[in-house]
């Protein structure tokens, strides 16, 4: 993985001073890697029966679709409270300054649908704690998350592992 983690774009004191922001943009413009980033999310469950690809907004859209093309899975976008037009099931997680709230329809998922949850990258782990409630909550059972990029110090793919889900990373840096 030492070529697609050298795609990534690493950008010093963004959004603030002291934070290495991991830009994924440039990995999503290169097909090869973007191609190969899918193939590997894609390949532990390459035959089973995955249901739905819960995408967080906005990153986990785009590798989320892609995911859920290669596994003939339905897409389920998750998103920020207010942003979908329909009837929907919201929950109220924790940033790493404050609180916010994300939702999806309520008819997304079935009961027993077996889902993998989708993001481009696990820091703290607030939002996908909260994803992984939100899709148990309408009775989602929820496979695996996966990242493209893991922030491992910060703990958050610890924290869903606690929640007994398993975790696919395809990159870890170190620090913030």
């Amino acid at each position: 993985m030492s070529d697609l983690k050298s795609v990534v774009r690493t950008i010093p004191d963004y959004p603030k001073p002291g934070v290495m922001f991991r830009d994924i943009t440039t990995l999503l413009g290169d097909a090869r890697s973007f191609r190969r980033a899918v193939d590997e999310l894609v390949q532990p469950w390459a035959g089973s029966k995955i249901d739905k690809i819960a995408g967080i907004e906005a990153r986990g859209f785009i590798i989320g679709g892609a995911v859920a093309h290669q596994l003939s899975a339905g897409f389920v976008p998750i998103r920020k409270k207010g942003k979908l037009p329909h009837a929907t099931v919201r929950i109220a997680y924790s940033l790493e300054y404050g609180v916010d709230e994300m939702e999806v329809h309520a008819d997304a998922i079935h009961p027993g649908e077996r889902v993998i949850l989708i993001d481009d990258l696990i820091a703290t782990g607030g939002t996908a704690e909260g994803a992984v409630k939100l899709m148990r909550q309408i009775g989602a059972e929820v496979v695996a998350a996966c990242f493209i990029v893991d922030l491992p110090e910060l703990g958050g793919a610890d924290k869903l592992r606690a929640m007994n889900v398993p975790v696919r990373t395809l990159m870890a840096f170190e620090g913030h």
